[in-house]
Formats: C-alpha cells, sequence, structure tokens
C-alpha cells in the first residue's frame, strides 16, 4: 500500500513481537495498545521532519542516559528516514555515507580500520542515530533498514556497512542483521562508553533480503530479521521514491 508521499506504507497486527531499538541496544518491550497499525516511512527531508525525528531520539536516548547533539541531524553526507503512525514519529534511522571530505561518524574511535577497508577500494556507509519507539513492531526496524540499503547499495553503490555498539549489544547485530567483528573494541569518545565496530557487506545483505524478504511469519526456522524485510518485487517501487524524495 502507499500513502500521499511515503516512501512505502504498510500495516502490521500487534502479533509480531515487538523491540525497542537504540543506539546499539534492543530490548523486550510491552505491545502497542492497537491491535493493528499503518506506518509510513518518510525522509526527513524539511525543518519540521527533521525535528520531529530528533524528538524522537532525544526521548529514547535520553531514557537510556545518551545526550543527542541535534546540530548533527541534517548534513550533506547523510539521509535521515523516519516512521510515523497516526501522526506520531515512532522509528527514525540516519545514514551516512562516507566521501573524501566529510567521511564516518566510526572514523573518530576507528580511522585505521576504516581506511583499511578504502585502501581495498571498499565504499563504506555507516547507520547511526537509529531510535524506536517503544511497543512498536520490528516490522519498523526492518524497514528502516531494508530501505537504507536500498539507498546506499542499489542506488549509490556503497558495499559495506559499519557500525560501533556497545559490546552488550553485539549478539543482537549478528544474529539479527549477519554483522561480523571488524575492529575489536574500544572507548567511545562521543558517548564515554565501549564500542565494537562491526562490518556488513552489503551483498551479503542483498542475498539474504533474496531469500528470505517477505516471508513473515511463515519463515520456517529463520530466526533473523530478513523475513520481516520487504520482498524484492518491492524494491524498484522503493528506488523511484527515494530517488524523488532525495531530488
Amino acid at each position: 500500500m502507499q500513502h500521499e508521499d511515503a516512501i512505502v506504507s504498510f500495516e502490521v497486527s500487534t502479533g509480531l513481537r515487538d523491540l525497542v531499538v537504540g543506539e546499539g541496544q534492543a530490548e523486550a518491550a510491552l505491545d502497542h495498545p492497537l491491535d493493528q497499525q499503518t506506518f509510513h516511512i518518510r525522509m526527513a527531508n524539511s525543518q519540521g521532519r527533521r525535528e520531529a525525528a530528533s524528538l524522537l531520539l532525544k526521548k529514547m536516548y535520553g531514557w537510556r542516559g545518551y545526550a543527542v547533539d541535534p546540530g548533527v541531524m541534517h548534513s550533506p553526507n547523510k539521509i535521515t528516514l523516519f516512521a510515523e503512525t497516526g501522526g506520531e514519529t515512532v522509528g527514525t534511522m540516519s545514514l551516512c555515507l562516507d566521501n573524501d571530505e566529510v567521511g564516518l561518524p566510526a572514523d573518530e574511535n576507528f580511522r585505521d580500520k576504516l581506511d583499511d577497508l578504502r585502501s581495498q577500494h571498499r565504499r563504506l556507509c555507516e547507520p547511526s542515530r537509529l531510535a524506536i519507539d517503544k511497543g512498536v513492531s520490528k516490522r519498523v526496524f526492518a524497514a528502516l533498514i531494508h530501505i537504507s540499503y536500498i539507498y546506499a547499495h542499489n542506488i549509490h553503490g556503497y558495499t559495506d556497512y559499519v557500525i560501533e555498539v556497545n559490546p552488550r549489544h553485539v549478539m543482537f547485530y549478528k544474529r539479527m542483521l549477519g554483522f561480523r567483528d571488524f575492529g575489536g573494541e574500544r572507548e567511545c569518545t562521543r558517548v564515554g562508553a565501549p564500542a565494537v565496530l562491526l562490518r556488513l557487506e552489503l551483498d551479503y545483505m542483498g542475498e539474504q533480503i533474496r531469500k528470505f524478504g517477505g516471508l513473515m511469519e511463515q519463515h520456517g526456522n529463520e530466526r533473523s530479521f530478513y523475513p520481516y524485510f520487504f520482498p524484492t518485487w518491492d524494491e524498484p517501487g522503493i528506488t523511484g521514491r527515494l530517488v524523488a524524495g532525495r531530488l
């Protein structure tokens, strides 16, 4: 289904186990009280939309004791996506694209490791500032990640995700998306806490999407998030709306 200027819209029942996802965090949450919701994923390409995404970040990160700098919400090498339902913003994430002028947030703590990949002509991007409100379906998390993949890999030809996560949440990203250890553990200077650098080759993500995307509850024994990604035949429409939204 499609709604106004949304990149994609979809309905979700509360039968799915829900998650709260913060900066490298995922925790069990209470079910949302509504039996069914319609979610819309949009690009935060206006000041009002960026402010709404920033408010959700402040709420979710503040709950965990993190500070959020609203001044870095908008950057020329970054897109921000957000999910809304019933007029409320319930999920957001940003995707930073590596370039010679700006680089990535992870350069602050892992520049040497990222430069190793750059020397191999890998094109890097970094999902960041991810926040999902309490009780929101895991399909929202999957939708934001899938759309960021389409933007990075299918449209712009980037090859790898790199992320910094708290050590206690490493297994979540490994199990649910297939990230692997890459840079070891270091102190994250931005939050004053330990961080582990993980890497995911986007060719691998594409393989998992083609294999499991759209299966939903009919996923058999697959325990990752990939069954909750969109089926591959939805990607051309999403791609077209992403390009239009970015312009």
